[in-house]
């Protein structure tokens, strides 16, 4: 008798633990890591910010989030500069709604720049977002960094280590540099920073429309589907892209490519994604 009483004790105690282990499993751990170098001003600093705050708060980022299987994401925000000069600015938290959502958009915007200068070092960025993923008290199915900035590495280690070790560990590294400065950017992002599965670069040619491209990047985020490659600031004289990690399939699914080992999108959630995703 006592046997049974002690199983049916330990039968609860499992049923019970169920909900917070769900609760804490999302489909996608995203770190942002935001530029706040000596080369961004601080109303370019505010339009990166806005363009953040604005692209939570669309709904068809919130449409992307619902297509997963647990239905939610979890986010931070991390201010970077030097090698050794990072913020986490907005802790974890999850969205899976539209007012957690609005959360996470409200925190971004009220989160005040706390770095002004100490070089690039998108290395730097890189190892400490890996830090944030494992502390993080939210299990993501799959684990993101996503790089924002207007200049390339500077400072700190080679950025194609930082980016090699992180993809080794199974995170993905995406990126979205600002064509400002640098002319040719956006190929430095795609050959030296991003990597991984599926991994893509969404470029913004100016700050004035960082936030139009902030949204672009995490519905292609969320969703797994790259966006369509697009000409480089720098591209070749034919116009083409780099050979190594060029896009070879389309998949009829709003307007993106698949990436070799990227999800098929068919059924419902298909029609969710053309419905709703357009980015």
């Amino acid at each position: 008798m006592r046997t049974v009483i002690v199983a049916l004790i330990l039968a609860a105690l499992l049923v019970a633990a169920r909900p917070a282990v769900a609760q804490n499993q999302v489909d996608l751990a995203l770190v942002l890591a935001v530029d706040a170098s000596g080369s961004v001003s601080n109303s370019r600093f505010a339009l990166q910010i806005k363009g953040y705050a604005e692209a939570f708060r669309d709904p068809r980022v919130l449409n992307a989030i619902r297509t997963g299987p647990t239905q939610s994401i979890a986010v931070t925000m991390v201010q970077w500069t030097g090698p050794m000069l990072q913020i986490q600015v907005v802790p974890w938290m999850a969205i899976s709604d539209t007012a957690t959502a609005e959360a996470v958009a409200f925190a971004i915007e009220n989160a005040p720049r706390q770095l002004f200068g100490g070089g690039t070092s998108i290395s730097g960025a890189i190892d400490h977002a890996m830090t944030l993923l494992a502390a993080s008290p939210y299990k993501g199915l799959k684990r993101t960094i996503d790089i924002s900035g207007d200049g390339s590495n500077n400072r700190g280690r080679s950025v194609t280590i930082a980016r090699d070790e992180a993809v080794a560990a199974g995170v993905v590294i995406n990126g979205l540099p600002i064509l400002a400065l640098e002319i040719g950017l956006d190929r430095y992002y795609f050959d030296q920073v991003i990597g991984g599965p599926g991994s893509f670069v969404i470029a913004a040619e100016s700050y004035e429309v960082f936030g139009d491209a902030v949204r672009r990047k995490l519905i292609s985020e969320i969703a797994g589907l790259p966006p369509i490659p697009r000409a480089f600031s720098s591209a070749a004289a034919d116009g083409s892209l780099p050979r190594r990690r060029q896009i070879p399939k389309k998949l009829v699914c709003g307007d993106f490519h698949a990436a070799p080992g990227a999800p098929a999108c068919g059924g419902e959630a298909a029609g969710r994604l053309n419905a709703s995703w357009a980015p």
